[in-house]
Order: structure tokens, then C-alpha cells, then sequence
């Protein structure tokens, strides 16, 4: 531990005074060689060499020494200890450019300590120079030029040498920015040969380039000539003349010329031929020029003979030849208006204005002559480019003619055929493409001789209408290009008229791009129909102004929300497609593009969902159903109808009709057989019907009150019609049946069988709306239970009708609640008819007695109800009973039947026209 610390603060301390001092004074050793420029792929070997004071100090020998590139330590077998103070280090194949090398030690063992250090320059060895030449501007010094070689990333000097047979000149240094040229300091002397060289050197060694003797006048490159000027002339129009100054080593060197020239608007240069400049001048006439047009012409010179360097170019100048004639004849057509007026057409005659090289001066006018056929002509003074003339149905010759300065240019002929005429004859194969940045048009001329052809195009839009441009090709012409600004991404209707002497042939048409490009927006696409496994899909054609281009096919892509995409391709021709196994009740998602020779564009998505069923796959099911439904249905209707006597006994039993009662004999005035079909015989001031049914429990222990002994009426009643009625069991109010009247012995109470009770009825109206002629009595002898309805009766109203001196009071009964101590009262009333037929004073009784019974049935258990009856006899039996009145009342009866009486059956009303047995 203690040796440890001791390192530390010896590595301190060397770190400290280091610092202090700013570098190693008395360092540790040294590297072998000092500064070495190594040649790029070859070998190095570097030695570094301990002193012995270090090696004492630190403890260290050569076998501790390790290397370093650029902070890289160097494998130790490149390593060679050569003894105990030195050890190499061999580098092989060198390609860094620039290294630093390191010599190190591990000081005690432990502490990294840099001995010295050491950068290695690579690079490689100067080339030949090539290629000198020199040149000697005039009025300037000399200057030579050569090339260099490859690069040496070395430092690397290049030095111009020169001399005469007898003298050297000083050397010229070329600069580290132009190592490839160099100009002399001093004036070369002409007709004297001068010898000339370069050396290059640098650290890896030096080479000279190959001499080269010259005399100086040969290399003279001369000053342009200047001051160039251009004049036309009067006499021809075809020629201009240039005139300049020589430069000033024309003295004593004769020199020869390049001319060149071009219009104002080319790029291009045209050449005067050499042989006709090769000797000295300052002036020269250029021929064969196009009338009134400008010209730009530039000059230069050299010697003679073709040594040396030429000028620099002079300055341009321009000139404008005089006019001419009109070399050629306007381009001319016509268009006729459809309408009519009158015998006369409107004609509009158009023309193009002449291009300035047939022009050959400035058009002051036009003239235009109509001849009609056979006729005399019209002759018109044109400032335009455009006439309009109201001309018959006849044929005519129009001709034109263009006039400058100096002539007119030929006749332009044109043939304006009668109203009658049929164009024939029309171009073939007629076809349009892009090349060269223009739009080029062909076709295959016809068999029958044309004088020239009319192009005509426009641009087809939606939003405008087609304003057509046109140009005139000779007739001999059967490809050329549209001479116009054409845009690109426009579609152009292009249209090829041969015009033959007797009047135009039948126009042919085609579309073209001058370029094309991606539509501007895709199509939009939407279902015409939707089934449960395709769909049709329909979309509208894009507009032109949008198609960039030739729709050359659609791409119909679709899928589900969460399916792959399906692509379909669709020829540009269809505006619909069927999408076909599609899945039902399913929502699709759709796009479409529509794609040119230039790219695609789609449109906006759309979506639809497939119905659940296809169309009529419903109606297949439900119209069998209810088919069967029906058939069903009727089948179970004739079925009923073949079984209704079964049904009707176990749904509605059969009810006896009370007409057919043996009732009917207690009236003896009565026939026995009544006819209640006829319904207009209904009484019309009203019905009245009265039901008595008493049930009595018969107590031998207690004799019947004397205001009952009136029911032995009943009694013997019963046993005198007993082989003619029946009787019903059970009770009222749905309470539990009791023992009633037999017609055995009357003091045989304790027998608690069910026996026949007899019911009967007074019928005033008929069964169910059937109306009697006459009052009748009737009895029931049915043995059939009592139906629901009929232990529900309703109350029943019947109208006051007048009755001789007063009004028949209204009876009315109610049903009694068995369940319930408390009774309502009421008083009843009940209105007979004015006519009824006579009765005896027997049927008086008996009605009496009954109504009797009926209120001694309204009691229920030890409850009493009390009721008064107002009963008008007059009113029932007409004027014999004397117009008495009497009064029923059951006040005494009460404590009869408090006292023992049986319980009993409230009487029942019925509605009108039927009855509801109890």
C-alpha cells in the first residue's frame, strides 16, 4: 500500500513540474527519424531511444516501451527491442496522410508516461509536367501553361524557365493557387527563338517537363478588332455591310478574319465562309440576307498564316436589310354562318398576317377580290386581317393579296363553293402526337390532287367555348407541326381540311396532348343498384377540363372495414361495373381513380351496406307463410262449419225457447202457439217482463205465516202442470245449493236433495225483439242450468206511456247481494199499454200472488229489504176493475220471515224483448 501511494506522488509530482515549466525539459529519450515524409505505400520504421537517467528514475528499460497512432496503441507485434535503451516500431503499406507517432512507458510499472512524439507526412512524388504551351497576348507579356500531374499532398513547387541560345531569363514561380501557369516578368522580342521549360519539386524529390524553342511571334493571340459597324442598302435588299479597325499589330502582322452573324430572335451563329476573310481588311458586304430583317453580326482575327491564338470576339452590332416585295402569299380561308337571310349567306373571309421573312417590309394593306362565277367582281381595301360579305347561294372566287412599301405579294386564290356543294374526299389516317416539346400532326394525303390543307385546332373546355386557330400547309405536305401557344395538360380538337380547286374536301378530326399529366380529381363514383351479393356501380365521365389526358383505364378499389383491398381495373369506354361476390349485410368501402399515360387520381370514398335478403328472397318467404296461413285458416273454417253441431254443444249449449213452454196453458185465452217473428208488431210504448222464481226451504216445525199461505197457489199449481214443467237447482248469488219444493209431500222439509223447482214468466214483448200479438203466459220445463249471463241480469227501464186517467207507475227490481247485510230499496214502477186484451179476475190473483213471492224473495239470510209497490189496477185491467189502486205492502210480511221464513230468489228483471230465467 505503501509503495502505491509512493507512485501516486511521484506521478504528482512529474505531472506538476510538467505543468508548471510547460514542457518536458530534459525528456526521456527521443525518436529516430525527427520530421519523416514517407511515400504514400511504403514501409516506415521508427527508433526510439531511452536515456539512461530516465531508465534509472523510473525504473524502466526498453522492454516497457509501447507505441502510439493517433492515440491508438500499436500491436506489440510491430514492436522490435533492439536493446535495453532502444526499440522500433515498422509500419507497413502506409496510407494515412498525416499521423502522429508516440514513444511511451509505464513509469514504476503503473503510471503511462510519453517519452516524445513524432508526426509522420505522407504523400508522393511530383509528376512530369505536360502539355506546356505559351502564349503572348498582344500588348501583354508572355505566359505559359502546362499540366501538373496527379495530386502529391505534399507541398510541391513548379518553376518556368526560359532562355535564349546565349542568355537566361529569371525564373518565374507559379503560385500555390495556379501551380499550372506562370507569366513572365519580362517582353518577349519576336523573330527570336526562345527555349522553355518547368521543374516541379517537392520533399519526396523533384523532375523537370520536356524543352520547348518557339519564337514569340508565333504565339501572338492579337487584340478583336473594334468599332464594328452595319449599314444596309437601297439597291439590294439582300446585303448589308460591316465595317471595323484593325488592331495595331497590324503594323507588322497581316491577318485574316472570322465573321459570323444570325437574325435578332435565333441562337444559332451562321459562318461567312473562311476564303473570303483570309487576307487583311476593315470592311466586308454580307450577301444573300432575307429583306427587312435585323441581323447581329461579331468579328475576329488572327495571323495569317494560321499561327498563334485568334482574338477575343468584338462587340455585336446589329443592322436591318432593306424591304422587299412579299415573297409569299397570305395564308387565307373563310367561314360560312348557317344562317340564311334572304338568299344571301354571310361569308367571313380570314387571313394570317405575313412572318417578317415574307413579309419583307411592313404590310400597309390588303386587297380582296370577289368574283361571282360568270359575273363581275368586288374589289375590298383591308387594314385587318378579317372580312365579312353577305354573298349569294351562287360560287365564287375570292383572291388576296398583301402590299408593302415597295410591291404586293402574289394572289392568294380561294374557292367559295355554291349553297348545293358536297365536300368529298378527305385526308386518311390522320393522327396527332407530342415530340420535341411540340405537337405534331401527319395524315396520308388522297388520291386526288390537293392545293393545299387547312389546320385547324382549339382547346376543348366545358366551362368555354372552342375559338379555333388555324394554319395553311402546301399541298404537297403531309406532316408538320401546330404553329401556335399550345399549353400542356389541354385537350386540342385538331381538324385537316384538303382544299382542292373546285372548293374544300370533307374535314377529318383527332384529340391530342401537347403533355399530359395526372387528372386533376378523380371520378365519383355511386351504386345504381344493390343486391345482397353485387352491386353496380355507376359514375359520370370527367369533365375535359380535369382529364390532364387520354383516360386510358379506372381502378376500382373496395373492401370491408376490416378486410384486405380488392383492386378491379375498368376500360375507359364503361361508366359502369358490377361488383359480384359480395357478402350480405355488409358494409363496403369504395374508391376509384381514373388514370392518363401521365399517372392516377382518385376520388372521394363512398360506402354502401349489401341488404340482409336479395330482392324478392322476402316476398319468397312470406307469401308461401301466409299462403299457408290462409289455407290453414280456411281448413279450420270448414272444419267448424262440418263440426258446428259438436262445437255448439260444448260452447253454446242449447237454451229452450220459453215460447214452447207449457205456460202458455195457464192463460186460457191464450192459444198455444204464438208467433214472435214478427218484428213489427213490438209494442211501441214499451216492454214489460216480470220473473218469479222462489225457492223455499220447508220447515214442518214452522207453519207458514198467513200472508204466505197464498203460495199453496204455487203448489197446487205445480201439481196439476207437473208432467209439463221442470225445474233448475241451485242458487242465487252463486251461494250453495238448498232443498226446494218437490212434488211429493209438502211435509217432507228434512229431505236435503235437490228436486225441480218450476219457473215461469210473464211475457208482455217477444223472445229477443219477437213481439206477440197478445199477452201471454208461459212456462219453462227445460232442466238446462242457468248460464252466466243469465245470473247477471240488468236493470231494465221501461218508458211511461199514458193508461186511461193516471200513469202506470214503473216497477223496477234489483239484484239482491247476498254478500252484504244491507239492501237498497226502492220503489219500482212499471207502465203497461194502453190496449190490452181482456183477463180475468183468476189471472188477476195469480199476478198478484206472484208479485207477492217476489218481494218475499228480496230477502237474503236475516236481512229484510222493504219495497213498495204501487201497483194501478185500472191502469193493468182496464176500466172493469173499478180504478183501484192497490197499494201492496210488505211491512207484516217482515217479521214473518225474520221469524223463520226460508230463504229465497230475488226476481230478475230482463231487458226488452227476451227474458234471463233465475
Amino acid at each position: 500500500m505503501l509503495t502505491l501511494w509512493t507512485r501516486v506522488v511521484q506521478a504528482a509530482f512529474i505531472f506538476l513540474t510538467t505543468e508548471s515549466i510547460g514542457v518536458l525539459l530534459d525528456p526521456c529519450g527521443h525518436i529516430s527519424p525527427e520530421s519523416p515524409v514517407v511515400q504514400l505505400g511504403s514501409n516506415f520504421t521508427a527508433v526510439c531511444v531511452l536515456k539512461e537517467k530516465c531508465m534509472d528514475n523510473f525504473a524502466v528499460n526498453a522492454d516497457n516501451i509501447f507505441w502510439k497512432t493517433n492515440h491508438a496503441i500499436v500491436p506489440k507485434e510491430q514492436y522490435t527491442v533492439i536493446n535495453r535503451t532502444a526499440s522500433s516500431v515498422t509500419f507497413r503499406d502506409v496510407s494515412s496522410l498525416n499521423t502522429q507517432l508516440t514513444c511511451n512507458i509505464y513509469a514504476f510499472g503503473q503510471i503511462e508516461q510519453n517519452v516524445y512524439g513524432i508526426t509522420i507526412i505522407s504523400g508522393l512524388p511530383p509528376e512530369k509536367p505536360k502539355n506546356l504551351n505559351c502564349i503572348v497576348n498582344e500588348e501583354k507579356n508572355m505566359m505559359c501553361q502546362w499540366d501538373p500531374g496527379r495530386k502529391t499532398y505534399l507541398e510541391t513547387n513548379y518553376t518556368l524557365k526560359s532562355e535564349w541560345a546565349t542568355e537566361k531569363f529569371a525564373d518565374c514561380k507559379a503560385q500555390r493557387d495556379t501551380p499550372n501557369s506562370c507569366t513572365l516578368d519580362y517582353s518577349p522580342v519576336y523573330f527570336v527563338n526562345i527555349e522553355v521549360w518547368v521543374e516541379a519539386e517537392n520533399a519526396l524529390g523533384n523532375i523537370t517537363s520536356d524543352h520547348i524553342n518557339f519564337d514569340p511571334i508565333d504565339k501572338v493571340k492579337p487584340n478583336p478588332p473594334h468599332n464594328l459597324s452595319v449599314r444596309s442598302s437601297e439597291e439590294l435588299s439582300s446585303i448589308l455591310k460591316l465595317a471595323w479597325i484593325n488592331p495595331s499589330i497590324k503594323s507588322f502582322l497581316r491577318l485574316k478574319y472570322s465573321i459570323q452573324y444570325r437574325t435578332k430572335d435565333a441562337s444559332t451563329w451562321s459562318q461567312i465562309p473562311p476564303e473570303d476573310t483570309s487576307s487583311t481588311r476593315s470592311s466586308f458586304t454580307v450577301q444573300d440576307l432575307k429583306p427587312f430583317t435585323e441581323y447581329v453580326f461579331r468579328i475576329r482575327c488572327m495571323k495569317e498564316d494560321g499561327k498563334g491564338f485568334w482574338s477575343d470576339w468584338s462587340e455585336e452590332a446589329s443592322g436591318i436589310t432593306y424591304e422587299a416585295r412579299p415573297s409569299k402569299e397570305p395564308s387565307f380561308w373563310y367561314k360560312i354562318d348557317p344562317s340564311h337571310t334572304h338568299g344571301y349567306r354571310p361569308v367571313k373571309l380570314i387571313w394570317k398576317t405575313l412572318p417578317p421573312f415574307e413579309a419583307n417590309g411592313k404590310i400597309l394593306d390588303y386587297e380582296v377580290t370577289l368574283t361571282r362565277w360568270k359575273s363581275h367582281f368586288q374589289n375590298y381595301r383591308v387594314n385587318d386581317t378579317k372580312l365579312t360579305v353577305n354573298l349569294t347561294n351562287d360560287r365564287y372566287i375570292a383572291t388576296l393579296t398583301a402590299r408593302n412599301l415597295v410591291g404586293r405579294s402574289d394572289a392568294s386564290v380561294l374557292t367559295i363553293p355554291a349553297c348545293d356543294f358536297r365536300a368529298v374526299h378527305p385526308v386518311m389516317d390522320l393522327k396527332a402526337f407530342p415530340k420535341d416539346n411540340k405537337l405534331w400532326v401527319e395524315w396520308t394525303a388522297p388520291t386526288e390532287s390537293v392545293n393545299k390543307y387547312i389546320l385547324e385546332w382549339c382547346v376543348l373546355s366545358d366551362k368555354s367555348p372552342c375559338i379555333p386557330d388555324w394554319q395553311q400547309e402546301d399541298g404537297t405536305v403531309h406532316l408538320t407541326y401546330l404553329r401556335g401557344n399550345l399549353m400542356e395538360s389541354k385537350c386540342y380538337l385538331i381538324t385537316v381540311t384538303p382544299v382542292y380547286a373546285d372548293g374544300p374536301g370533307s374535314p377529318e378530326s383527332v384529340r391530342a396532348y401537347l403533355k399530359q399529366a395526372a387528372p386533376s380529381k378523380g371520378p365519383t363514383v355511386r351504386t345504381k343498384k344493390v343486391g345482397k351479393n353485387e352491386a353496380v356501380l355507376e359514375w359520370d365521365q370527367l369533365p375535359v377540363d380535369v382529364q390532364n389526358g387520354f383516360i386510358r383505364n379506372y381502378t376500382i378499389l373496395y373492401k370491408t372495414a376490416f378486410g384486405n383491398e380488392t383492386a378491379v381495373n375498368v376500360d375507359s369506354s364503361h361508366t359502369e361495373y358490377t361488383l359480384s361476390s359480395l357478402t350480405s349485410d355488409t358494409l363496403y368501402m369504395v374508391r376509384m381513380a381514373a388514370y392518363t399515360d401521365e399517372g392516377g387520381m382518385y376520388g372521394p370514398d363512398f360506402t354502401f351496406t349489401t341488404p340482409k335478403f336479395a330482392q324478392g328472397e322476402i316476398e319468397a318467404i312470406v307469401v308461401p307463410v301466409c299462403l299457408a296461413f290462409l289455407l290453414t285458416t280456411l281448413l279450420g273454417v270448414l272444419f267448424c262449419f262440418n263440426k258446428r253441431d259438436l262445437i255448439k254443444k260444448h260452447i253454446w249449449p242449447n237454451v229452450p225457447d220459453p215460447s214452447k213452454s207449457h205456460i202458455a196453458q195457464w192463460s186460457p185465452h191464450t192459444p198455444l202457439r204464438h208467433n214472435f217473428n214478427s218484428k213489427d208488431q213490438m209494442y211501441s210504448d214499451g216492454n214489460f217482463t216480470d220473473v218469479s222464481v222462489v225457492e223455499i226451504e220447508v220447515n214442518d216445525k214452522k207453519p207458514f205465516p198467513e200472508d204466505l199461505k197464498s203460495m199453496d197457489l204455487f203448489k197446487k199449481e205445480k201439481n196439476s202442470t207437473e208432467g209439463h214443467s221442470s225445474g233448475i237447482g241451485g242458487s242465487s248469488c252463486m251461494s250453495s245449493s238448498r232443498p226446494s219444493i218437490s212434488s211429493g209431500d209438502e211435509n217432507e222439509s228434512g229431505q236435503n236433495t235437490l228436486s225441480t223447482v218450476q219457473y215461469s214468466t210473464v211475457v208482455h214483448s217477444g223472445y229477443r225483439h219477437q213481439v206477440p200479438p197478445v199477452q201471454v203466459f208461459s212456462r219453462s220445463e227445460s232442466t238446462q242450468p242457468l248460464l252466466d249471463s243469465e245470473e247477471r241480469p240488468e236493470d231494465l227501464q221501461l218508458d211511461n206511456v199514458d193508461s186511461g186517467d193516471g200513469v202506470l207507475p214503473r216497477q223496477q227490481y234489483f239484484k239482491q247481494n247476498c254478500s252484504q247485510h244491507e239492501t237498497s230499496q226502492d220503489i219500482s214502477h212499471f207502465e203497461r199499454p194502453k190496449q190490452v186484451s181482456s183477463v180475468n179476475e183468476e189471472d188477476f190473483v195469480r199476478l198478484k200472488q206472484q208479485q207477492i213471492s217476489d218481494h218475499i224473495s228480496q230477502s237474503c239470510g236475516s236481512e229484510q229489504m222493504k219495497m213498495f209497490q204501487e201497483i194501478s189496477t185500472a191502469a193493468v185491467f182496464g176500466p172493469g176493475t173499478e180504478g183501484e189502486v192497490e197499494r201492496f205492502e210488505t211491512v207484516e210480511m217482515e217479521a214473518a220471515i225474520d221469524e223463520g221464513m226460508p230463504k229465497s230468489y230475488l226476481p230478475q228483471t230482463v231487458r226488452q224483448g227476451g227474458y234471463v230465467p233465475q
